[in-house]
């Protein structure tokens, strides 16, 4: 099997051999609906792992852990692992497998049972930092409210669609810069933190993936709910010019031409020039004029 001795040379992960064995003991097959596809590769758990910077007093929210291979990746470098799994099965099985594959670290991880898009907060410590493989069908709204829910995050490190994963981490006026983009920036600073091949996936999927870097910062001042609806907005007809794609949201066109005027911006500008400073400057100036 491609997996370590809990022993010897650190815990059991899973290979692929291991993969198939659990998802057969729990007659799963793997659905496209929640966006289903397993890390089979023991190294790029460890890259994962790695990456995010994790260390003995992190204690970390992971969203999707599906049969658990970046779960044991990651409980034997952290002080305590707190899983979210919509999926009643996999959430039932995963304290199993962990007792089966890294007994010593199985006392460290409380598992929920939830949807993340739904979840409140999480029983345990506080997490200081989100590990995870993301559902790709949800994962920039995943993302965006577990920012949002938990406060206590530092910092993120997420795997997901390569598309999803340019768009976050673009900068203003690049062509992938837009909605997902701005948003995130809003909690951190976000980086591009290199490329995973489709082939450490089971069932293989048909899109590239790609890992992001979230370091956590304040936000603006200002009204996050604002500030989230003048971005989408000025998004939501990337060709129009500001004045014109913001008349709806500001009641006319020569109301948003106001409010930007208010806000230092030129009301000829695009969204994509904006960064997320300039949005919050915007919603402020609006809440300003009344």
């Amino acid at each position: 099997m491609d997996t370590n001795d809990e022993t010897s040379a650190g815990p059991r992960l899973l290979g692929p051999a291991d993969v198939r064995q659990l998802a057969a003991r729990l007659g799963l097959r793997p659905t496209k609906t929640l966006g289903q596809n397993f890390v089979v590769d023991a190294n790029t758990v460890r890259r994962i792992v790695r990456v995010s910077g994790v260390g003995p007093q992190d204690v970390v929210a992971e969203v999707g852990p599906g049969l658990g291979s970046l779960t044991l990746a990651l409980l034997p470098h952290v002080r305590h692992v707190t899983a979210v799994e919509v999926d009643a099965a996999l959430a039932s099985a995963l304290p199993e497998t962990v007792t089966e594959y890294a007994p010593s670290s199985a006392p460290r991880l409380d598992v929920v049972h939830a949807d993340a898009l739904r979840m409140g907060p999480l029983p345990g410590p506080e997490p200081t930092a989100l590990v995870a493989n993301l559902p790709y069908n949800v994962a920039v709204p995943v993302l965006l409210h577990t920012l949002e829910l938990l406060p206590s995050l530092e910092r993120a490190l997420v795997m997901v669609q390569k598309e999803v994963a340019d768009r976050l981490a673009a900068a203003p006026g690049s062509r992938t810069y837009g909605v997902p983009s701005v948003k995130a920036a809003w909690y951190g600073t976000v980086d591009s933190a290199g490329a995973v091949a489709r082939s450490v996936f089971w069932p293989v999927p048909n899109v590239d993936s790609g890992l992001v870097l979230l370091r956590r910062h304040e936000p603006p001042p200002g009204d996050r709910r604002e500030v989230f609806a003048v971005v989408d907005a000025a998004f939501a007809q990337r060709r129009k010019t500001l004045r014109a794609a913001l008349s709806g949201w500001a009641g006319s066109a020569p109301a948003a031409e106001a409010v930007l005027h208010a806000a230092g911006i030129d009301p000829r500008a695009r969204g994509e020039q904006l960064n997320v400073r300039d949005f919050a400057r915007i919603a402020a100036a609006r809440a300003a004029i009344g």
